[in-house]
C-alpha cells in the first residue's frame, strides 16, 4: 500500500510518500518540499502546488493519501493562505480518484510522537528514526 502524505501550506508544502509492507513495516519512497515563490500571484502558487502534485500522483501513482486538516491560527491571513493551498491539494487527489483520509495536526503528532503538542524539530527526528531515513 502506497500513501501520499501532504502538510499543506502555500510557501511550503511538504509531502511524503511511504511504502506499507504485509508485515506492517513502513518504507520511505520520497519527500520533499514543494515552494512556491513569494513574487508570484496567489493564483500562480496554487497552480503550482497543482500541478506539481499532479505530477506527484503521476510519477508515484499512491493507492490512497492523507491530508492535514486545517487548524485555527492566531494569523487569519496564514490560515487563509493554508486553506486555500488545502482546497488545491483535495482538488488534485479527488480528480485522481485517490482515496483522502484528514487528519488534525495534533492527532498526527500523537500517534507519531507520544505527545499531541510535538513541535516541528521533535515530529522530524521521529519520522526520521521511525523511517530509518540518514540525517539531511
Amino acid at each position: 500500500m502506497l500513501t501520499l502524505g501532504i502538510d499543506p501550506g502555500t510557501a511550503s508544502l511538504g509531502y511524503g510518500v511511504v511504502r506499507e509492507h504485509d508485515d506492517g513495516s513502513l518504507e520511505c519512497v520520497a519527500y520533499d518540499v514543494i515552494r512556491t515563490k513569494p513574487g508570484k500571484s496567489m493564483p500562480q502558487r496554487l497552480q503550482q502546488i497543482y500541478q506539481e502534485l499532479v505530477s506527484l500522483v503521476g510519477r508515484y501513482q499512491p493507492d490512497r493519501a492523507a491530508v492535514e486538516e486545517l487548524f485555527f491560527a492566531r494569523n487569519v491571513s496564514t490560515a487563509l493562505t493554508v486553506a486555500q493551498a488545502r482546497g488545491v491539494v483535495l482538488l488534485a487527489l479527488q480528480n485522481a480518484d485517490l482515496p483522502i483520509a484528514e487528519y488534525k495536526p495534533n492527532a498526527i503528532k500523537l500517534s507519531i510522537t507520544g505527545y499531541g503538542g510535538a513541535d516541528k524539530t521533535q515530529m522530524q527526528e521521529m519520522v526520521r528514526i521511525l523511517l530509518a531515513l540518514e540525517q539531511r
